[in-house]
């Protein structure tokens, strides 16, 4: 599966010395990356909708570079393999770097399905695997990070007149082992691409019509979010937000890649979408608003009481391969948030964890429940508002946390719905 060696790299994503990610625009057709979710390739049915629209994107004077996921719920049905196959052992929990081999496997039936449809339609088109398509990653397993961008083939199948369809959620790393960057992953693959190529633009598809200001199935008063600006959107999809993952969001940011979040079942002319850009109309306001209220189950609170290091507890995480948030920690201890997403592996780890760190006290059954905004602490306002709304309804947080684009809660995770109906009705409606 390995590529011989290339030019090089089209795009760094750390380190660069370049604001912007992207490369210069070449002269000729506009090239549109395109990313299609779950939902929208769950059977051959949809496949085939989701070619006559690329195929509409074609006919209208693009190259189009399309990403997808894998059907449906592939990758959740992938996982409950991998467990029943290691329920066997003393151990439960499979290995990441078998799981990465598993489950990137899902994007590859979709770009073949979709690859087979549009040339059905009488398009040339052409599938690449992550690796295929120049996308370079670390060695970490099942939450890799996209590190370099060749997209040297992709740009040879664009000058040949194809549309080229990418596997997302997946890549190489530097050692040449299969990797998958974690739970929205194929928006990463997408933006990264977009900035490689120097896209016009970067569309995600997915189920719904873009990014509203709270979960509409949580929150029936949500309301829809025209325009967002990368910070703020960044902030929602790290608080648990899923329209679009946050690794994407950061690589717009930092590239410069304009970003549109769409529905694939709503084509018709005057349908709703969200446009994220580095900076949107209005961002540099002097007014302090909220713009979104976020949930984020499963999480876990880590409280490390005296005599815990703060190296010994980064040692452990290092080892264990767990990212964190909302890290405090000073002589009488600490606390932060473990998000479990992307950690296939959890009862292993917190029992590798409480070996290594016997001090350490781990509280389950947590959500997290945010507000996102601006100027969120330029006064004590927002943050006296936020713990009255919950204190009110007898809502007990957990760990309390206050930023200038975000004020959160720990909370059980019964009480999360709740939460955000009345953060909701406080913050966003009032």
């Amino acid at each position: 599966m390995a590529e011989p060696e290339q030019p090089p790299n089209r795009v760094q994503q750390e380190g660069s010395p370049c604001a912007s990610g992207a490369s210069p625009a070449k002269p000729g057709r506009p090239i549109i990356v395109q990313k299609y979710g779950g939902s929208s390739v769950a059977d051959v049915d949809r496949i085939g909708q989701v070619a006559e629209r690329v195929v509409a994107a074609k006919r209208a004077g693009n190259d189009v570079v399309v990403v997808v996921s894998a059907m449906g719920k592939t990758t959740d049905g992938l996982l409950a393999l991998a467990r029943q196959a290691a329920s066997a052992g003393a151990a439960a929990d499979p290995p990441r770097r078998e799981l990465d081999m598993l489950l990137s496997t899902g994007e590859r039936v979709s770009m073949a399905l979709l690859s087979i449809a549009i040339q059905a339609r009488g398009f040339e088109a052409i599938s690449f695997t992550g690796s295929q398509s120049g996308i370079l990653t670390n060695d970490r397993h099942f939450d890799a990070r996209i590190i370099e961008v060749r997209p040297f083939r992709i740009e040879d199948e664009l000058a040949r007149g194809r549309i080229v369809i990418v596997a997302g959620y997946q890549g190489m790393s530097y050692r040449r082992e299969i990797t998958t960057l974690g739970r929205g992953g194929s928006d990463t693959t997408a933006v990264a691409l977009a900035a490689a190529l120097g896209a016009e633009r970067c569309e995600i598809y997915s189920d719904v019509d873009g990014v509203y200001s709270a979960d509409p199935r949580v929150v029936p008063d949500a309301r829809h979010l025209p325009e967002l600006d990368c910070a703020v959107l960044q902030e929602m999809a790290e608080c648990g937000a899923k329209v679009v993952c946050a690794q994407a969001v950061e690589w717009a940011r930092r590239s410069g890649v304009a970003l549109t979040a769409r529905s694939t079942f709503d084509a018709g002319p005057g349908a709703r979408e969200t446009v994220v850009r580095r900076f949107a109309p209005g961002s540099a306001s002097s007014t302090l608003s909220a713009r979104a209220i976020v949930a984020e189950g499963n999480v876990v609170l880590a409280r490390a009481h005296g005599g815990l290091r703060l190296d010994e507890l980064l040692r452990a995480a290092g080892e264990l391969g767990l990212g964190f948030r909302d890290l405090s920690f000073g002589h009488g201890g600490g606390a932060f948030v473990l998000p479990l997403l992307n950690v296939p592996d959890w009862q292993g780890a917190r029992r590798r964890l409480a070996a290594l760190l016997p001090s350490i006290e781990l509280v389950e059954g947590l959500s997290a429940v945010s507000v996102v905004g601006d100027g969120l602490t330029a006064t004590a306002e927002p943050l006296a508002r936020f713990v009255e709304v919950l204190g009110r309804a007898g809502i007990a947080s957990r760990l309390t946390v206050a930023g200038p684009l975000r004020l959160g809660a720990l909370v059980d995770a019964a009480d999360a719905a709740p939460a955000q109906r009345l953060l909701h009705a406080s913050f966003v409606e009032a």
